[in-house]
């Protein structure tokens, strides 16, 4: 299980990225362990992820964008960014 990223854990951005990553999966009407297999992640990081706890990569929102069938754009500009 992938430990809360020390430095940024809570950070506005990542709550925010976690959020519409989390409305964008309850769009498609999939859970996060479906989501987590589907982007090839662990589940728990995928809920660590939704709750702005892992500074995510670039590589890892591609994958659950992917997963999602949205551009990972759109899961920035969801997320005000």
């Amino acid at each position: 299980m992938a430990k809360p990223s020390p430095q940024f854990a809570g950070d506005p951005v990542l709550v925010s990225i976690g959020a519409a990553i989390r409305r964008a999966r309850a769009e498609v009407g999939v859970s996060q362990e479906a989501l987590a297999v589907d982007a090839n992640l662990d589940r728990s990081y995928v809920g660590g992820i939704e709750r702005g706890e892992h500074n995510l990569t670039a590589m890892n929102l591609v994958k659950i964008a992917d997963a999602l069938m949205v551009k990972p754009s759109s899961l920035l500009a969801s997320a005000g960014l």
